[in-house]
């Protein structure tokens, strides 16, 4: 299968979990991915994992610079990029009376501003290469409230507002902005949140995890490689009519 044959890729976030599943998926449809995350050690093991068709770049994406600087340094590298894979993202839990200035600037800065300005910094190469595809990660979480989670709830939201914008402005440069909405997907990030849940919800640890999971409709949490499928259709040229969208990949949680 070579639906992105050809293609360079940048994938935020990519060393663990869904991001490493996407980039396994990009590079077995014929894509050369570069692998951003500051988890080093599992970034370097993820590209290397990869082959020739894989590269690490150092990236803090609450730092535009360093965005640049690593966009840069794969356009030395591969010439450009075509697809951006906006996977980077945080999560906590906070009740109104511990939310925190720092919580709240944090998950902003990552999940809204990393996406936004990884995407100022590889539009202008999509431009000058005749368009692109771009998918930011948003999460069910952005399509409903939820008791605790004000903050990441806010957070992703804004990935969808961000996502239907710049679809807007960019649909005349034939780049495409979409954006998906996974579920309760089974990773390690979800470790951290089962142990949150055992705090608020006064609950054993592995509990809400077997909950929520029991819970979807098609009953069982996701893997990322059922995250990572929606992602290669989304960038490749089978959604060439598709953008401004946002696809629940949720296993029925969420209804659109």
């Amino acid at each position: 299968m070579t639906r992105l044959a050809g293609k360079v890729a940048l994938v935020t976030g990519g060393a663990r979990g869904i991001g490493r599943a996407i980039c396994q998926a990009y590079v077995r449809e014929g894509a050369k991915v570069a692998v951003a995350d500051l988890l080093a050690s599992e970034a370097e093991d993820c590209a290397a994992a990869l082959g020739e068709a894989g590269m690490v770049v150092a990236m803090d994406v609450t730092d535009p610079l360093s965005i640049a600087a690593g966009v840069g340094a794969i356009e030395a590298a591969w010439g450009g990029i075509d697809i951006l894979v906006n996977n980077a993202g945080v999560f906590n839990m906070a009740s109104i009376d511990r939310v925190t200035p720092d919580d709240f600037h944090r998950q902003f800065d990552v999940n809204v501003g990393g996406t936004l300005f990884a995407i100022q910094a590889v539009v202008p190469g999509m431009k000058a290469r005749g368009g692109g595809a771009i998918i930011n990660f948003s999460s069910q979480a952005g399509r409903r409230g939820e008791p605790n989670i004000s903050i990441y709830c806010a957070s992703k939201a804004a990935v969808i507002s961000v996502t239907q914008s710049l679809a807007l402005e960019l649909a005349g440069d034939n780049i495409r902005v979409n954006a998906i909405a996974p579920g309760v997907i089974d990773t390690p990030m979800w470790e951290v949140v089962d142990g949150l849940f055992a705090e608020y919800e006064n609950k054993p640890r592995g509990q809400k995890k077997r909950e929520v999971g029991e819970a979807v409709p098609l009953g069982h949490m996701g893997t990322p490689d059922e995250v990572a499928d929606p992602c290669v259709f989304l960038a490749s040229d089978d959604a060439r009519y598709i953008t401004a969208q946002c696809l629940n990949v949720d296993g029925g949680n969420w209804m659109s």
